[in-house]
Parts: C-alpha cells; structure tokens; sequence
C-alpha cells in the first residue's frame, strides 16, 4: 500500500515519476484565468490566520461544509471567529474523501507550510495553531510571497471594464514585484440586460470610467472601445466571458439600437430581443478582441444562483451554482464561423462546464484551426465542476484522441485564494500519469527522438504553449 501523498503522489508508474520530477515539477506557473482581488496584490495584504487565507470567499469549501450539515454561519457568517471557521472545516475534512477538496486541503497543507499530517477534528487545534504561527512569522505568507514561493511567473486577475486598474498600475510601477499581474477584460456586465434598472446603472459606471457622455448605442461601444483600449495599455492580452450558452441570433443594427434605447430607458425586454442583444454583444467583444490582437474565453454551461433564499442573504458566487443542460453546439459553431467568415476569429479557448459536451468542443476545435498558430483554437481545462481528477483525465483524454495534446495551453486556478497554487501540481501529477501509463503499456515511444518529444510535450502543456499562445 503506497503512502498517502508522497513524493509520488498520483504517480502509478516508473515514467511518470521520471516525467514529473524531471520535467513538470520544474516548470513556473502561468495563471492566466484567476479571480484573485489585485487590491490585495498591490498592498501586499497580511494575512491574521489560515481561515482567512482558506475560507474567505471558497464557495468549494462551502459547498463541503453544508453538505455536512454545518450551519451557515461556519460558512460566510460574521459573528463566528476564524477559529470557529476553521474547527468546521476540520470537522468536515474527513468526510470528502474522493472529493477533490481532500487533496486540495492537503497539497495545500504541505507545500505551503510543510504540514505533512491530515487534517481532522482531533488535531485541528495544534494545526491552526501552528500555521498561524507560521503565518505571522514567515515573510512568504503575503499575496506576493505565496506567489513567489509557487514560481508563479504571470497572474491574469479577472476585470471589468468600469474597473480603474489602479492596483495593476501600482504593481507595474513596483521594482519589488517579482510576479506579473496583467488585467483581463471581463464584459459580462455590458450585455446582462435582464434587469434594465441594473444595465442602465452599469452603463452610468461605463460612461463615468471612460469620460465619454452615453445616450446611444453607438456611443456603448465607443465607450467600451475606450475601456479595451486603456486595458490593452495595461499589458491586458485576453477577455474572459461568463456566459449560460452561445449566442449567435439573427439581428440587425437597426434592432439593437432600438432594444439599447429600450432597456436603457428602463422597459422590460422580450426574451427574443435579450437574445438578440446578447449576440450582438459577443459578436462586437470578439472582433473588439481580435484587432487588439488578444485571445479570448468563453466559460459557458452554469447555472447561477440557483437559491434565491441564499442570494438574497449572500449574493452571487457563495456555493448556489450547478452544471447546466443547454444544447449549444450549433450556436458555438454559427458564432464562430461568421467570425471566421469575416476574418474576425483570434485566439479562442473554450470550457464547458456539463461533460457530456466534452467530445462536441473536442472536435469543435479542428473546424476553425487555419495553421496561423498551434491551436488556435483551445478547450480550456477542466473547469469548476470538472476541475478535478476525473474531469481533467477526461478532457486531456478526450482532446487526445480529437485534437492535438501536445498543444493544450495547460491548467488555470480559477481560484480566488492565493494558497490554491497546488491546483497546478494535481494537473501536472494527473498529465505525467496519463502520458507515463501510455509508454508503460507501450502506445507511446519514450526513446530517442520521440523520448525527448515526449518530455517536451509535458513542459510544454504545464508553461511554454501558454507562455506561446498568450505572447508573454
């Protein structure tokens, strides 16, 4: 029986150690999809205690916790102490066996602070203690050092166009700062038009940020060109879109400028005429994208806040979110092609959240390849739901077998904590694992030539195909 979470953890054979000690473990770490807050990074923010740095605003714990009958207030309440948080999180720990949060927790443990015990309600105590103790007296234990500890090279932070950007502007003006923090442009806000009150106040935000007077949908877009312009001189290189499915409706500008004009003036719109705007929205993002020369994101498939009790007490993005059914697979292909078509198509990566989609974006991909670059066209990670053993095992085998691994731009946190670094390392274990199994069955030649392809393969999936494609 091998030992829990040793230095061969999730490696089952004599070529996988080899490709992950040798090559994987040594590369640095390009996070270019995270939800970290860039105030944080800027003012290089010290942290009280573990719970701060592990519970604050990790909805995957959350989920854990309430899963395991602990009370809401454990979770995001504010008369609990960090000591509290944390005793139910430790309490719950032993119950996710098989759930990711179990390696997660323990990478995290060890890497960070070389805590090599599991974590459980009978030794909570001494290891709250002795992390915070760490904490308060370890320099690396700041936004900055963690990063630097993990080799973190680059960090995409996730913004609105409304956002000032002050805190990148205060980090790329640091000599001290040894990690990049780069911008990426995140628009949702500009077509979430369900609630005209909402938009009209958004659009209120977006003519404030870019000086620029809005009565008109012409004047949206100029606005918003003005805010991809500023982050573009930021250093900002990709967009990000959080959206249910693909939009790709029929519409004319005529339409859209009556349903801007519509639901600015605060009237409920159609269903047909939200559709509509949307589409035109993401048509206009991506060719907004496309001249500037970035690469774009869509993360479709989620349904959000699904509790109303709870997003009326908690707000959005606190644990109330699930995998969607949407059959989007002629959407994403006609929203595509006409970009294509117009010669408007740049960079894309695409991640589906529902894994019965996984084979439809696998072979999604080799339809708009046009030999400009290696995989222009990428599917992203598994993501969310599927950002775990079973997810990642199944997308990396499915692009495998229809696409081209050796080009797969690699993992992501999509984490808001700065302690969730070891995301890399479980993804680069499970990448060497797959690849080592292979050459052990003998489907995959490990000598020579191809030995040395091989090894750069795996370097090349965990940094230099992202660091490529992305042009950092």
């Amino acid at each position: 029986m091998k030992k829990f979470m040793d230095d061969d953890f999730l490696l089952q054979t004599e070529t996988a150690k080899k490709l992950y000690h040798e090559h994987a473990s040594k590369m640095p770490i390009i996070d270019y999809h995270c939800h970290l807050i860039p105030k944080m990074v800027a003012e290089n923010k010290r942290f009280d205690s573990i719970a701060q740095i592990w519970l604050m605003g990790d909805h995957y714990k959350w989920r854990a916790m309430r899963s395991n009958g602990v009370d809401e207030r454990f979770c995001t309440g504010k008369d609990t102490s960090d000591w509290e948080k944390f005793e139910k999180w430790a309490e719950t720990v032993p119950y996710t066996f098989r759930n990711p949060l179990y390696h997660w927790t323990h990478l995290e443990l060890k890497t960070a602070f070389g805590i090599t015990e599991t974590l459980n309600p009978k030794n909570a105590r001494e290891i709250y203690d002795k992390c915070n103790d760490i904490i308060k007296n370890d320099p690396k234990f700041t936004p900055r050092g963690l990063m630097e500890h993990y080799k973190v090279e680059i960090v995409c932070t996730t913004d609105d166009p409304v956002d000032s950007l002050q805190y990148h502007k205060q980090v790329a003006a640091d000599p001290t700062m040894k990690t990049r923090m780069l911008p990426a442009w995140r628009p949702d806000k500009a077509m979430a038009v369900e609630v005209p009150a909402n938009f009209k106040s958004y659009v209120e935000q977006l003519s404030k940020a870019s000086c620029k007077n809005i009565s008109s949908f012409s004047d949206f877009i100029d606005a918003l060109q003005n805010r991809h312009d500023f982050f573009q001189s930021m250093g900002c290189k990709l967009s990000d879109h959080g959206i249910e499915e693909f939009y790709a409706e029929d519409y004319t500008d005529a339409e859209i400028s009556s349903i801007f004009n519509k639901v600015y003036g605060g009237k409920e719109l159609t269903q047909e005429e939200i559709l509509k705007f949307k589409s035109a929205m993401m048509y206009i993002f991506a060719v907004q994208d496309a001249e500037a020369g970035w690469a774009q994101q869509f993360h479709y498939g989620a349904i959000r806040d699904n509790n109303t009790k709870m997003f009326r007490q908690l707000g959005p993005d606190t644990g109330f979110d699930s995998i969607g059914e949407f059959n989007t697979a002629k959407k994403c292909s006609k929203f595509l092609n006409r970009l294509n078509m117009e010669g408007k198509l740049t960079k894309t990566i695409l991640y589906n959240l529902n894994p019965c989609a996984n084979e439809v974006l696998a072979t999604m991909l080799g339809n708009f390849q046009d030999g400009s670059c290696p995989g222009k066209i990428q599917w992203g990670s598994g993501w969310w739901f599927l950002d775990q053993k079973d997810g990642m095992q199944k997308q990396m085998n499915a692009l495998s077998v229809l696409g081209l691994l050796s080009r797969f731009v690699g993992m992501l946190t999509d984490s808001r904590s700065f302690l969730s670094y070891p995301r890399h390392e479980y993804f680069r274990r499970i990448l060497s694992n797959l690849i080592g199994t292979d050459v052990e069955n003998g489907e995959v030649p490990c000598t020579g030539f191809e030995g040395e392809r091989l090894n750069q393969m795996v370097e090349d999936i965990c940094y230099n195909n992202a660091k490529n494609y992305f042009n950092f």
